[in-house]
Parts: C-alpha cells; sequence; structure tokens
C-alpha cells in the first residue's frame, strides 16, 4: 500500500508541487513531440489500464464472436504497429453491450461496442474510431488529466500519496473503471481525431470515411437525447457535430487523392450479418419496474419511479431523489450463512433475523443499520435461493430518510420469484440481417418491402442514408429483425 503523507502547512505542499513539476514537467509527449506534465510512468500507465480491463470485462462482457473479436484485433494492432507508441501492450475488445460508444485506457486497452460496430458502414469508419481511441492513448490524454488533478490537489494542500520508489499514483482514485469518468477536452479531442487521420493514412485507410462516423454520432445522438436518453459517447466526447468540418479540413491540407484508399463497405457489413441489436434480454431486461431474467429464471419488481441499470454484475435501482438504492447481485453459500456473512461485517448491527420462505424460495432476511465515514445509514438485505444459486437484495438509505422508503423496499424484497412466463422464457435478441439490394430504393419502400422492428429513423442511421433517403443500388443494407 502507498504510504500517505500530509504536508502540515498549505507552504510545504506549494513546495512539494513546484519541486514534482521540476522533475515531472520534462516529459515529452510520444504522439505530439510536445513537453507535457506527467506524474504517471509508462509501468504505471499500464497497470491501471490493466486493472481497469478485468473491471470492465466483468461488468459489461466480450461479445461471443471469436472471429469478430479477431478482425477488431488484428485491425487494431495494424494501426497500433504505426502509432507512436508500438511497444505497449495494446489490447482491442468487442464489449458485448448495445450503447454507441467506443473508449480508450491508458496503456493500450481500446474498446468498441457492438451497439456502435452496428452502425459503421465500412471498414474505414471503424479503422478511423480505433484511431481515434488510439490517438487517446499515444497523446497520454487521461494520463495527463490526472497528473493535472493530483499537481493541484498537492497546490492545494490536500494531500499527495507517495511510496518509497515514487509510486505516486499507485492507490490513485480514477483507477477501476472510475476511469471512464474522465471526458476529454476539446482540445484532446481534436488531437484524437488528427492522430486517427495521421493513422488511416498510414495503412491507406480512406480519412474521409471519419467524417461520416461523425455525421452518424450526430444523428444518433439526437435521436437519443429526445427520446429523454444521455448518449454514452455524449459522456466521454463533445459533440461530433463540430468536429465534421475540423476532418474535412485536415483530409483538405494533406493534398492526398484517397480514391484509391480502403473503404471496405460490403467485406465489412458481411461481417455484421446476425450480429445482436440492441439489449440482449438473455442477460436480463426491465419490463417498467420488473426485472426479468430469462435465462436465471426470476424475476423482480423494483419500486415504481426509480431510475434502474442492469450490468453483467448487479441490477441497481436508484430512488428518484436519490437518497435510497437498492442492490441485486450474486450470493454465496446458503440464504442463512449469506445473511450471517453480511451481518457480521464491522460498523454493522442486525435487527431481528427472518428465515420465512419468499414465494417458496428458501430465504434468510434482517433490517440492519451501519456506520460509514458518510453517515449512518439503514436497510434491510435478503437472500433467497433459485435454481440451485442464492442471490442478494439489499435496500439501504440514509437512517434519516429510511422510513420513507422502506414500505417500497421491503415489497419489492418480497416480489423475488421464480420466472414461468413462457414469453419471458423464450425470449430472444433482435439482430441485425442483410439486404444485399440491386437496385436503389426509398427508405420508406424499403421498409415496406424488408420490415424491421426498429423505426425508420433508426434503420436510416445504421445505413447512413443521406439527406436524401435514397439508399443506393448495388449495396448490403442492414435491418433489424425479431429475435423471437
Amino acid at each position: 500500500m502507498p504510504t500517505i503523507r500530509r504536508p502540515a502547512r498549505a507552504a510545504t505542499a506549494i513546495l512539494l508541487g513546484a519541486a514534482l513539476t521540476t522533475l515531472f514537467a520534462c516529459a515529452v509527449n510520444p504522439a505530439t513531440g510536445r513537453r507535457q506534465l506527467a506524474f504517471i510512468g509508462e509501468g504505471q500507465e499500464i497497470a491501471m489500464g490493466r486493472d481497469a480491463d478485468g473491471q470492465i470485462v466483468a461488468s459489461l462482457g466480450l461479445h461471443p464472436d471469436s472471429a469478430l473479436q479477431r478482425y477488431v484485433r488484428d485491425l487494431g494492432l495494424r494501426l497500433a504497429a504505426v502509432s507512436e507508441r508500438p511497444d505497449l501492450p495494446w489490447t482491442f475488445r468487442v464489449l458485448d453491450d448495445p450503447t454507441v460508444n467506443a473508449f480508450a485506457l491508458p496503456g493500450g486497452f481500446v474498446y468498441i461496442t457492438r451497439g456502435i460496430l452496428a452502425h459503421f458502414t465500412s471498414e474505414a469508419q471503424l479503422v478511423g474510431v480505433l484511431g481515434h481511441e488510439i490517438g487517446h492513448v499515444t497523446a497520454r490524454h487521461s494520463v495527463n488529466q490526472m497528473s493535472q488533478q493530483t499537481l493541484a490537489q498537492v497546490a492545494l494542500g490536500v494531500g499527495m500519496v507517495l511510496s518509497e520508489d515514487i509510486r505516486s499514483v499507485g492507490g490513485y482514485a480514477m483507477a477501476g473503471l472510475q476511469l471512464l469518468s474522465l471526458s476529454f477536452s476539446r482540445g484532446d479531442e481534436t488531437q484524437a481525431d488528427e492522430l486517427g487521420v495521421r493513422y488511416m493514412r498510414r495503412t491507406n485507410h480512406d480519412p474521409r470515411e471519419l467524417a461520416g462516423v461523425m455525421r452518424m454520432l450526430d444523428r444518433a445522438s439526437r435521436l437519443q437525447t429526445g427520446s429523454g436518453r444521455v448518449p454514452e459517447w455524449l459522456s466521454t466526447h463533445p459533440d461530433p457535430a463540430n468536429r465534421v468540418e475540423h476532418i474535412q479540413a485536415l483530409i483538405a491540407e494533406s493534398g492526398e487523392d484517397f480514391s484509391g484508399a480502403t473503404v471496405g463497405h460490403a467485406s465489412f457489413v458481411r461481417r455484421l450479418d446476425g450480429l445482436t441489436f440492441g439489449a440482449d434480454p438473455r442477460e436480463g431486461y426491465f419490463e417498467g419496474p420488473v426485472f426479468h431474467h430469462p435465462e436465471l429464471r426470476f424475476r423482480v419488481a423494483f419500486p415504481e419511479g426509480w431510475a434502474t441499470v442492469n450490468t453483467r454484475t448487479a441490477v441497481q435501482a436508484v430512488a428518484e431523489a436519490e437518497d435510497a438504492m437498492m442492490v441485486l447481485s450474486l450470493g454465496e453459500g446458503t440464504p442463512g450463512a449469506g445473511l450471517d456473512a453480511f451481518l457480521a461485517q464491522e460498523g454493522i448491527t442486525a435487527g431481528r433475523r427472518d428465515t420465512d420462505a419468499v414465494n417458496g424460495l428458501e430465504a434468510a432476511s434482517a433490517p440492519f443499520t451501519a456506520e460509514t465515514d458518510g453517515g449512518r445509514l439503514a436497510g434491510r438485505v435478503l437472500f433467497v435461493r433459485q435454481g440451485g444459486t442464492t442471490y442478494r437484495l439489499l435496500g439501504v438509505a440514509s437512517e434519516t430518510r429510511w422510513s420513507g422508503h422502506r414500505g417500497a423496499v421491503e415489497a419489492s424484497l418480497g416480489s423475488f420469484r421464480t420466472e414461468s412466463d413462457p414469453a419471458v422464457l423464450g425470449a430472444r435478441p433482435d439482430r441485425l440481417a442483410l439486404v444485399d439490394l440491386g437496385f436503389a430504393l426509398t427508405l420508406d419502400a424499403f421498409m415496406e418491402r424488408f420490415p424491421s422492428v426498429v423505426p425508420p429513423d433508426v434503420v436510416s442511421i445504421i445505413n447512413q442514408v443521406g439527406a436524401s433517403g435514397i439508399l443506393r443500388g448495388e449495396s448490403l443494407v442492414k435491418r433489424v429483425v425479431s429475435g423471437r
């Protein structure tokens, strides 16, 4: 564990900050050749990314198509080889996640979701996004942000994290999934676009396709925002509409003729045939406040009006006022043993235990209070066994707010039951299907002739149909068909 040393005075902190700035300010950004602040060495950078990679894979899961994984990995390694940091342990993964997103972690860990893959129409578009994310790594954007934040903490006398061999951020709070909360500045995004275009030129992929990606992301963002959801892309990237002109200017400035560069429309789109589109109900899904899990054969109703989210490792619900939450996760052993272990934790005081069955299922539950650094909490925990697996359902709030939520939480705990609805048990994900279009069609005519289970706007976006609304002849066109 790193040793935490707190300076006695603010002046000491300022002097330490100045000394550290002098020590590390001479680091040269490998992608730009510019000097920049860097408290984090390459070894630390790689270790942070590797640690977070395991958490991301556990939380979101990998897309099971091994051929698609190899294809993305090989393209990524080809780009990384022509970058300024070819010797990083580059890792490229396709996440089994329906959101339209791509991101990178320090040390060379790059992720593409199946959701964004479904929206690309060429290999060059995929290469452009991979190149953009590689650019964030080669320019050390995440590391630079964390270094700036660390310096600010030192200068303000908040304290600094050191160890004997100056592992300055070995236990830094941005490790793990919190790295994903870093949103890059407009300057970082512009630089990553420039580097993405640079790498596309080096691998002879048409960089004009990256501008098409930005148009698609702009349309997808506006469509999702209109539905009341914040697109995942916008959580880590600024508005894509503002970046098209810059990319086009970069291409014009190069003076190169890209008419012979690789686009790869048909060969790429064929790889998407049968790709899961949208959320996979086999991994669990919400129908209003009710969470169904066809594979594990259970259902549970969360409180009405609470915001809900489903990941590979847990299902969570948060009250509208954000003053209470519930978490459904896997437990261990029998319900009684799971409850004993939970209540034995330091700082927890248990109420009366209840071992009554819940809807015919073996169960054990108890109310509790807990002392935390943030204050005193109150809640109830239930361990219940279904299909040979023990699950833990936890409801908690601050002690002063618990009475207002207790009824809704306890009703939710009591709703856990075995799933028996054939429609739920037989749920299958929607998938992409391809149409080899031999002639031009309007989007409306295409939808009438080749129906999809998603609205026309979505079909338009995943095929990147232009303002004319015409689908070109002699092209592969994507539609979405029901998995049921």
